[in-house]
């Protein structure tokens, strides 16, 4: 019998393959897990409505991190445990900021995705995301209550500088990670997956040493160190795997499968 009760793994380059689609052998695999008594939950920085279908297809009973931890909801029940928006101050300063530099915006209130323009970017995310979006235009004359977070889409060295200048700025006020390389991501500070993982721990009554979290990428650092067992897929970056407990050796799902029967199910 595993010692781990828990498993929360990512979706995107990690549990989907590179279509954004789950393979025949990550569901075999999670269905094992599930009937061998261990709960299996997704964490990740997608929409709830774009996470929700993948629980569906896998069958899972368990409250989602969604959001980057912002939103953890039931997916068959729809109970929410924990919400934490960012403030609308906050937001509305980073987006009048990002406005001077005149980068893509995404913003999230109620589950829907707001815009301000059609973009490539946008489409590219809306492709990934399987949401359409509303464009809404300015999103400071719209926004009137605490976005669930809000999304920057540049070139890399661009959020990175972006990222650098905010910072030290709203230290503690809000929390600042990139999901991608590409996508730069402003939420609650408690909104990250470690602080959800933690609330799901105490929601089930399991010890953190009896938890593993899978991921790949900078957003999934904070699940990565509070998990008894931290996995990274081989597709990660190299600063990302240096946190792990342990670096699978095959990339997205196919890491994962390999996590689970070696830890998991121990075959």
């Amino acid at each position: 019998m595993s010692k781990y009760k828990l498993v929360a793994a990512d979706l995107d380059d990690t549990l989907l393959d590179d279509n954004f689609r789950l393979t025949g052998r990550v569901k075999e695999m999670i269905k094992a897990v599930l009937e061998a008594g261990v709960q299996f939950t997704l964490s990740t920085g997608r929409m709830y409505r774009s996470a929700e279908p993948y629980a569906r297809e896998l069958g899972l009973d368990t409250p989602l991190i969604t959001y980057q931890g912002a939103l953890v909801k039931n997916a068959l029940s729809g109970e929410v445990l924990f919400y934490r928006p960012l403030p609308l101050r906050y937001a509305r300063e980073i987006i009048g900021r990002v406005h001077e530099l005149g980068y893509h915006l995404n913003a999230y209130l109620d589950d829907l995705l707001l815009m301000e323009q059609d973009t490539p970017e946008g489409r590219r995310y809306m492709q990934i995301a399987g949401v359409q979006a509303e464009i809404v235009g300015d999103l400071l004359k719209i926004l009137d209550s605490d976005p669930t977070k809000v999304v920057v889409i540049a070139d890399e060295a661009l959020l990175d500088q972006l990222s650098a200048e905010l910072a030290p700025i709203y230290h503690n006020k809000v929390h600042i990670s990139k999901s991608k390389p590409y996508f730069l991501e402003f939420s609650h500070p408690q909104a990250t997956k470690g602080y959800a993982l933690a609330m799901l721990a105490e929601y089930y009554g399991i010890n953190r040493d009896k938890i593993i979290a899978i991921g790949d990428s900078y957003n999934d650092l904070e699940m990565l160190e509070y998990a008894g067992l931290g996995v990274v897929v081989a597709n990660a970056r190299e600063e990302i795997k240096e946190k792990a407990g342990y670096v699978a050796t095959a990339p997205n799902g196919e890491g994962v499968v390999e996590a689970l029967e070696k830890f998991v199910l121990r075959r």
